[in-house]
């Protein structure tokens, strides 16, 4: 699946987040502005976190489905949640054995894919794996993490109800900042995860994330707490900018502004999903196209457990 849409990020202008740590699951969710709320989805409960590759990888040929358009009224695709969880497990095998940013794959212990929910309606994207994640396969596994769990607790969620993730699927060297070839590399991975995973409210996690996502290079400091529809790859999303749990840890001011944005997050997820861009119409409405694509993997799709989904 390709991404539709193309970034362009004022590199010059930017200024990059300090690298954090946490671990643990969570989910995505985009929104769309409105005035009544959407009543839950009963069938957005299926739990996807990041495991460990298969040591012996062969290459086998996967057929994946892919859905129909679906019409602009629809909130959702028509794929069912189970079958994106399926789709999520395949861009997942993709990611762990990327190359496409050498320096990165050589010098990675792990991927960090991200972790929670696969069909959340609450996502949260930072800027990079910091060491402990690299060294664990999971993003936010340190004190940012640890509040980032705590403030979603303060709001009623748990953080297995969220899904995490980067920008960056790869810790880069010495957390310097990611370059630029380094983030269009993997920019069609979040975009994928994003489309998938269908959230109502994309969490930007500090500076980076923000200007990045938002393809603006102004600072954390004047956008956070605001909301927008934007569209990243083929999806329409509520895009909340927050500032970093690692910069809460250090200023006590950044602290309680995270916390009151973090009590405006109910109201953004009881909004309406956003209008979703068209997409192609299908030729024969009887056919649906099939894609091949070859994943790392012994003879057949890993198990379950293999994936770390529950």
């Amino acid at each position: 699946m390709a991404a539709c849409a193309v970034v362009v990020v004022a590199w010059a202008a930017m200024v990059a987040d300090c690298c954090w740590s946490e671990s643990a699951p969570c989910r995505p969710a985009p929104c769309v502005a409105g005035s009544d709320p959407v009543p839950p989805d009963t069938g957005r409960r299926i739990k996807f976190l990041a495991g460990s590759i298969p040591a012996t990888p062969v290459t086998a040929q996967l057929q994946i489905t892919i859905p129909k358009p679906v019409p602009n009224s629809l909130q959702s695709s028509a794929q069912p949640p189970s079958e994106r969880r399926e789709a999520l497990k395949l861009v997942w095998a993709e990611t762990q054995r990327c190359v496409r940013c050498p320096q990165l794959a050589s010098g990675r212990k792990h991927v960090v894919f991200g972790a929670g929910d696969a069909n959340a309606e609450l996502m949260f994207v930072g800027e990079a794996p910091g060491a402990s994640e690299d060294e664990q396969g999971l993003p936010f596994v340190g004190q940012a993490g640890k509040l980032l769990e705590r403030l979603l607790g303060e709001i009623g969620v748990a953080r297995s109800e969220v899904f995490i993730a980067n920008t960056l699927k790869c810790r880069p060297p010495g957390n310097r900042n990611p370059e630029p070839i380094e983030i269009e590399n993997c920019r069609d991975y979040l975009y994928r995860q994003v489309e998938l995973i269908e959230p109502r409210v994309i969490c930007t996690l500090g500076n980076f994330a923000t200007k990045l996502l938002r393809a603006d290079a102004t600072g954390i400091s004047r956008v956070h707490g605001t909301a927008e529809v934007i569209i990243l790859g083929r999806r329409a999303v509520r895009l909340y900018p927050l500032y970093h749990p690692a910069a809460a840890l250090r200023a006590g001011a950044a602290l309680a502004a995270l916390r009151a944005d973090f009590a405006r997050i109910p109201a953004l997820l009881a909004l309406p999903v956003p209008e979703q861009p068209h997409r192609a119409p299908v030729t024969d409405p009887g056919e649906v196209p099939e894609l091949e694509v070859a994943v790392a993997q012994s003879a057949e799709l890993p198990a379950d457990d293999q994936l770390g989904l529950f």
